[in-house]
C-alpha cells in the first residue's frame, strides 16, 4: 500500500473517429510526462466524443480496442493508464473506461447513467453498465464515475460504499455559458455526500456544433479547490495525492488558471469551435461576405483569432443600395484585421437574373423576391470563390435572425459554418465591444450605426422587426425557457407582438433545418438542443 500517488490529468483535444491520431496523442502525452503512477484521459478519448453512430460500426469499436491494447503494451513498464473507449461486452455496447496496466487491459468500468436529454442521446447507442465498484491502482481503491455518473448521487454513493478512496471522473461535457459554475456546485455535492476527493477531467476542443471547454479541476474532501485547469486550452496537470493520518487522500494546492467570463468566455468558445471545425475538416481557410455591418465584422474578427489573417478572405459584394459608409467601414475593418479584401460588385448578376425573369414577373410588384435576388447573387459568388480556391464559406447570421427567419435561404445563409449562430444580436454588440478592448479591429461606426440588410433604399432591420433589445428578450422567453405568451407579455411586451414573434419563430424552422452548423453557446441551441417540427400547427393563444 502506498501513501503517495502521482496522477496526471490529461485535458486534451481528440478528433472523433481518428483513432490512430488519438492514440498518437495519448502516446506522446505519456512519453512526455515525468514519473507518474497513473495517467487519466477524458471520456471515450480513443474514439473522440461524441462518436454518435460511429460506435454502431463493429470495425470502429474493434479499432478502439486494438489501440488500447497497443498502448498498454507500449507502456507495460510505465504508468497505469485510464482511457475511454467504446467496448463490446457480449451483445452489449458500453461507454467504457479501460485500466491499462502491466502491458494489458487489466480491467474495465462502464458508464452507469446514460444521458438522454439536450445534446445527448447515449441511450440510443450505448447500454448502461452495472453499478461500478472501485479499481485498484498501487493498492489504492479508485472510483471512476464517467461524466453523467456524477450528475446524480447514485454512482458516487455506490463507489463510496464499496470502498473507493478517490474519485476520478473522465468527462465529455460540452460548453454552455456559465456551466463551469454548475459543474463546480455539482462536484461539491458529490464530495459532500461521499466524503471523498474528486478530480473532474473534461476534454477540450470543437466537434461539429459542440465545444468542450476543459476547465478541469480537483476538489479535496473538505471541498477546497486544489487545482483549476484552463478553459479552451489543452493542458496536462501532474497532481500529487497524499494519504493523511486519518486515511483521507488530499492534493496539495497546485495551479489555478483564471477562467474567462461573460463576453470573453463566449468569444473564446466561438473561436475554438470555428478553429477546430476548419482544421479538423482540413480546410485551408475561410471566406466570408464583408457587408460593413456588425455580424460580418465580428465573424471576421473571430476567424482571424481562430486561424490567423492569412487564412481569412473577406469580400465586399456591393449593389445599388450599399451605402458609402458600408464600403468604407468594411474596408477599414478588413485592413485592421490584416486580411485579404476584395470587392466584387453584383450589379450584373442581379440584373441578369431580373432580365431572365422579367417575362414571368411582368405586371407584378417589386418586393422581397427582388431583394432576395441580391442576397442569392452574393451567395452564389461566395460559393464560387470557395469552389475555386478551397476556402470554406462562413455564414454570419446571429440567433435573433435565425430565430425569426430574417435570412435568405441560398443567399446569406450559404456557408459551411456559423460561429455566431447561437449568439443573440445584442450579445453580438457586446462581443464586438469586448474584442476591441483586446485591440481595436472593429470600427466604432459599425457598432453604433443602425443595423440594415441594405436590400432597398433606406432599409433598416427595425422596418421588419422590433428593436433587438425587445426581440431578444421575447426570444429568450420563447426559445430558452419555453415560456407561454402571457408570461412574456407580463414583462411589458405587447401581446400581439409576442404572438407575431412566436409565429415567425415556428414558421422559420424549415430554414434552420437547412442552415450551417454553428457553435453551441446557450442552453438551447437550434438543432441539437431545441428540436421542433417543421410542420407545426400549435400556437399559444394566451
Amino acid at each position: 500500500m502506498t501513501n503517495i500517488l502521482i496522477i496526471a490529468l490529461a485535458q486534451l483535444n481528440p478528433i472523433v473517429g481518428a483513432v490512430a491520431s488519438n492514440l498518437a496523442k495519448a502516446r506522446k502525452t505519456i512519453t512526455d510526462l515525468p514519473h507518474v503512477d497513473l495517467v487519466v484521459f477524458p471520456e471515450l478519448f480513443l474514439a473522440g466524443y461524441p462518436p454518435e453512430d460511429l460506435v454502431l460500426r463493429p470495425s470502429f469499436v474493434a479499432a478502439c480496442k486494438t489501440a488500447a491494447e497497443e498502448l498498454a503494451r507500449e507502456f507495460a513498464s510505465g504508468p497505469a493508464v485510464l482511457i475511454g473507449l467504446p467496448w463490446h461486452e457480449g451483445e452489449k455496447l458500453h461507454n467504457a473506461v479501460a485500466l491499462l496496466n502491466g502491458g494489458k487491459i487489466e480491467t474495465l468500468r462502464f458508464k452507469f447513467d446514460l444521458p438522454n436529454y439536450g445534446v445527448f442521446d447515449e441511450k440510443r447507442v450505448f447500454q448502461p453498465g452495472p453499478a461500478p465498484g472501485p479499481i485498484n491502482v498501487k493498492g489504492v481503491r479508485i472510483g471512476v464515475p464517467i461524466c453523467e455518473d456524477i450528475w446524480t448521487n447514485e454512482t458516487c454513493e455506490t463507489l463510496a460504499e464499496t470502498g473507493a478512496e478517490i474519485l476520478l471522473s473522465p468527462n465529455g461535457s460540452p460548453f454552455e455559458r456559465n456551466k463551469d459554475d454548475v459543474r463546480l456546485n455539482l462536484v461539491v455535492a458529490r464530495v459532500t455526500e461521499t466524503g471523498l476527493p474528486l478530480a473532474y477531467l473534461n476534454q477540450v476542443g470543437g466537434q461539429d456544433e459542440l465545444v468542450f471547454d476543459g476547465a478541469s479541476f480537483v476538489l479535496n474532501a473538505d471541498r477546497s479547490l486544489a487545482l483549476q485547469m484552463p478553459m479552451f486550452e489543452e493542458a496536462v496537470a501532474v497532481t500529487t495525492w497524499e494519504r493523511q493520518a486519518n486515511s483521507e487522500w488530499r492534493v496539495a494546492k497546485s495551479s489555478f488558471a483564471k477562467l474567462p467570463e461573460k463576453e470573453e468566455e463566449t468569444w473564446k468558445a466561438c473561436v475554438l469551435g470555428l478553429r477546430d471545425y476548419v482544421d479538423k475538416n482540413r480546410f485551408p481557410g475561410v471566406v466570408l461576405g464583408m457587408s460593413g455591418g456588425i455580424d460580418s465584422a465580428v465573424v471576421a474578427a473571430m476567424a482571424v483569432d481562430a486561424l490567423g489573417p492569412s487564412r481569412v478572405h473577406c469580400v465586399m459584394l456591393p449593389y445599388a443600395y450599399t451605402s458609402k459608409d458600408s464600403l468604407v467601414d468594411a474596408e477599414a475593418c478588413a485592413k485592421a484585421l490584416g486580411v485579404r479584401y476584395d470587392v466584387v460588385p453584383i450589379k450584373e448578376p442581379v440584373e441578369g437574373f431580373m432580365h431572365a425573369l422579367q417575362p414571368m414577373f411582368a405586371g407584378t410588384t417589386s418586393g422581397i423576391t427582388e431583394e432576395n435576388l441580391q442576397s442569392r447573387s452574393r451567395g452564389v459568388i461566395l460559393m464560387a470563390i470557395s469552389n475555386k480556391f478551397g476556402a470554406m464559406v462562413l455564414t454570419t447570421g446571429n440567433k435573433s435572425e435565425m430565430s425569426v427567419g430574417y435570412a435568405t435561404l441560398y443567399g446569406d445563409m450559404n456557408g459551411g459554418f456559423n460561429p455566431i449562430k447561437d449568439v443573440y444580436k445584442m450579445e453580438v454588440y457586446r462581443l464586438a465591444a469586448w474584442r476591441n478592448t483586446q485591440g481595436a479591429v472593429i470600427p466604432e461606426r459599425i457598432i453604433t450605426k443602425a443595423p440594415t440588410a441594405e436590400l432597398r433604399e433606406n432599409q433598416k432591420d427595425q422596418d421588419s422587426l422590433p428593436p433587438y433589445e425587445v426581440l431578444d428578450d421575447i426570444l429568450e422567453g420563447l426559445v430558452e425557457r419555453e415560456e407561454p405568451v402571457a408570461v412574456i407579455a407580463a414583462r411589458g411586451h405587447d401581446v400581439a407582438l409576442v404572438k407575431r414573434i412566436q409565429h415567425m419563430l415556428y414558421i422559420a424552422e424549415y430554414k434552420r433545418r437547412q442552415a450551417a452548423p454553428g457553435v453551441k453557446i446557450t442552453r438551447r441551441n437550434f438543432g441539437r438542443d431545441r428540436r421542433y417540427p417543421i410542420v407545426n400547427g400549435w400556437r399559444d393563444l394566451t
